[in-house]
């Protein structure tokens, strides 16, 4: 044997996607004679390998679209040689063609068991050979093409999940730390839905003696909703809407209207409750804006719906907003949510949870164990039959003392 390897291999430096083909035979003749027939293919580069013990480390450094591969070989028999190619994981997905003297069936088939995709009995007209070739390495090409693609993707959308997570964990470091103050009790639960939410609550002592409590849930998910979320949160946090008593909440609603249309949000709205607790008359005075209403339990009644008349913020400008007030006896609770606790489709598939029913259950005594506010969460889980949530999952609770 003259060459125990020999190529028409394209250079180094080309980076088209050439078909490259390898050839394991320790029958250098078999070598040329293929070597003779794609000589004028110009988009097929070939090499030989004439050891086949060498064949794994050629496969590597060539990284060949198909491999050729004598059965019967010294030192590797031929099918133990294909075992190994599929064992390795840079050459397990490699189309290969077993090329054979012997057309017994039983040879055919232990073949394939051992992971060749075609048989070729040697060798055949070089139309065949030239066909197989092609019909083989432009499956693996786009294989390789299609699982570089995915890489990306993948890369792409856990980059994607990690500012996603980050957004998330910024939104709930704005969430206010559960009280257990001298004049009420706090306690809430938040969940996010499968994206990130556009649902915010907080509360505050806006001067001495008047509490606001508010909760706004932004149309639709992702970042745009939580931003916007995110900025109306601050307003009120902030007190940075200019010429508003932040203790009268129709003022309130009607200054974050304006301050947030909806034609320079993206076209996107939000819904709010808000609420102020004047403690030493105790009244709680709100306002409502396309918002579900909040639920005032005091003993021995049926939970109280407290929501006015108003569209969603931002909807159109200059709307005006009213205003409605409401003794706050001792130990009353009172229960501000948005839509996502309720609107849970029930898993028998007979429809959607209703706010009556939902205000039913927030009437009971608590699951034993657990607080009420977590006790609703698993009321609306077991609904629905799953645990996370189509929407934002926001229960606010305040306990009057």
């Amino acid at each position: 044997m003259a060459d125990e390897n020999f190529s028409n291999a394209s250079p180094a430096t080309d980076t088209r996607p050439t078909i490259r083909v390898l050839m394991v035979d320790d029958q250098e003749i078999m070598g040329r004679a293929l070597q003779n027939m794609l000589s004028d293919e110009k988009d097929i580069s070939f090499r030989y390998c004439g050891k086949p013990t060498q064949a794994l480390k050629d496969a590597e450094e060539f990284k060949p679209t198909v491999i050729l591969q004598d059965l019967i070989m010294p030192e590797v028999d031929g099918l133990t040689l294909v075992k190994f190619f599929r064992a390795n994981p840079r050459t397990r997905d490699i189309p290969m063609i077993v090329l054979s003297s012997k057309e017994e069936p039983d040879i055919k088939y232990r073949a394939f068991e051992c992971g060749a995709n075609d048989y070729m009995v040697k060798l055949p007209d070089k139309l065949e050979v030239v066909a197989r070739i092609r019909y083989h390495s432009k499956a693996y090409i786009n294989l390789c093409e299609r699982n570089a693609a995915l890489k990306k993707l993948e890369e792409s959308q856990a980059a994607l999940k990690k500012e996603l997570d980050e957004a998330e964990n910024y939104v709930k470091s704005l969430l206010p730390e559960k009280l257990d103050g001298e004049r009420f009790k706090t306690d809430w639960v938040f969940q996010t839905s499968t994206a990130l939410g556009g649902d915010c609550f907080g509360y505050h002592e806006i001067c001495e003696g008047f509490y606001a409590f508010y909760l706004l849930d932004v149309c639709g998910h992702g970042v745009g909703a939580a931003l916007l979320s995110v900025s109306a949160m601050n307003v009120l946090r902030s007190q940075t809407l200019s010429s508003v008593d932040f203790k009268d909440p129709a003022q309130v609603l009607c200054a974050l209207n304006n301050a947030f249309e909806m034609e320079k949000q993206n076209g996107m709205f939000f819904t709010l409750w808000y609420g102020v607790y004047d403690y030493k008359a105790r009244t709680l005075c709100y306002a409502s804006g396309g918002h579900p209403p909040a639920m005032l339990l005091t003993q021995g009644q049926e939970p109280k719906p407290l929501n006015t008349r108003g569209m969603v913020i931002g909807g159109i400008q200059n709307q005006e907003f009213a205003k409605e007030c409401v003794d706050v006896p001792e130990g009353a609770l009172l229960y501000i949510f948005s839509d996502g606790v309720y609107e849970v489709p029930y898993a028998d598939g007979s429809g959607m949870m209703t706010l009556e029913e939902f205000s039913k259950e927030l009437a009971k005594a608590p699951q034993q164990g657990i607080s009420k506010v977590e006790s609703m969460r698993k009321f609306a889980q077991d609904a629905q039959g799953q645990k996370q949530f189509l929407d934002d999952f926001s229960l606010l609770e305040i306990v009057f003392k």
